[in-house]
């Protein structure tokens, strides 16, 4: 297989090359595919990759709790280091499921559901390990604030640092991500239609949700009740979004009938936010989760998230409602 045979086999199992950030389109999706061709030839389900990927995931959070060179010297390192391929592993596996499943014709709702979940999966644990880190090892901290390293200030050091981890993971980092995947999905929509995208409404899910029987289907209404609620905050943080996608029901009887020339605009002012974007999700956040484990300040991590990667994501999100706003009204004018 030549380079590129391999490239338009790797671009057939991916969403679209716009919504890929360089490393991903360049590296991790062919090694994607690698994988998503040997799970293919063992008959192996996508979703079995999903929850592959969230095991290999949270696990590196047991090599994540220790401190880099300068608390643990190069054993310590070292175990940062497999922390950090794990992880990368994780997200391979995570990358390999929607291929795996596009090449195989295996998609289904609970992968979608699963796949929303994957960070969560990993992260929690992972933070939990960095916040037993800092209770360990918080001598650089405490030497540039000049706290003095007694029980009572490393308990409420602590106590603090677990606050920041809550609010970075949940508000932060779990916030932001959820918005990029709806951009996404927004994006691929615009671009290929209905049957080119995932992007679900909450009310879809809720009318699944109560068409579901419970007996027998406990655990599938607990993940349609946690996928109703992702849903659901997504069309919170975009409102001027909601009300353009009901303006074209209104005028076009679905958002897929717009014409062309509307469409197009739309997938313009979209792409100008795509690359930034791609900095929500994993490559970018992660490089400098990894930077910062790396030299021994993990809870200088919990301040970027919430700072500068809230920044990043509130800039995109006001800059894409201002153009769902300003088309919108173009639409009503026109009418």
């Amino acid at each position: 297989m030549n380079i590129q045979d391999l490239k338009r086999r790797v671009m057939s199992t991916i969403k679209s090359s716009e919504t890929e950030d360089w490393l991903d389109y360049r590296i991790v999706r062919p090694f994607s595919y690698l994988w998503a061709l040997f799970f293919a030839k063992l008959d192996i389900h996508p979703n079995t990759v999903t929850i592959l990927s969230m095991i290999i995931g949270a696990g590196s959070c047991v090599f994540f709790a220790h401190g880099s060179y300068y608390y643990e010297g190069w054993h310590g390192l070292w175990l940062n280091v497999v922390a950090i391929l794990l992880l990368c592993m994780a997200d391979i596996f995570d990358c390999t499921d929607g291929q795996l499943a596009r090449l195989t014709g295996k998609k289904s709702r609970l992968g979608r559901i699963l796949d929303g979940m994957a960070g969560f999966v990993w992260f929690i644990p992972i933070y939990i390990a960095l916040m037993l880190r800092f209770y360990h090892h918080h001598s650089l901290e405490f030497g540039w604030l000049g706290i003095a390293d007694t029980e009572q200030n490393v308990l409420i050091a602590t106590a603090v640092v677990t606050a920041l981890a809550l609010y970075s993971g949940f508000a932060g980092m779990g916030g932001q991500q959820r918005m990029a995947d709806y951009y996404i999905q927004i994006h691929l929509f615009m671009l290929k239609g209905e049957k080119g995208s995932e992007l679900d409404t909450s009310e879809q899910q809720q009318k699944a949700y109560d068409e579901t029987p419970t007996e027998g289907n406990r655990l599938w209404k607990y993940f349609l009740k946690t996928y109703i609620d992702y849903t659901r905050k997504q069309e919170k943080a975009t409102p001027e979004f909601q009300k353009l996608m009901a303006t074209l029901r209104q005028k076009y009887g679905t958002p897929s009938n717009m014409p062309a020339a509307l469409r197009e605009e739309l997938l313009r002012e979209s792409r100008l936010i795509m690359p930034w974007n791609a900095m929500l999700t994993f490559n970018f956040r992660s490089g400098m989760f990894f930077l910062f484990c790396l030299i021994d300040l993990p809870t200088a991590n919990f301040l970027f998230e919430i700072i500068c990667m809230g920044l990043l994501a509130y800039c995109i999100n006001r800059h894409h409602e201002a153009c769902c706003r300003r088309i919108r009204e173009k639409i009503i004018h026109n009418s």
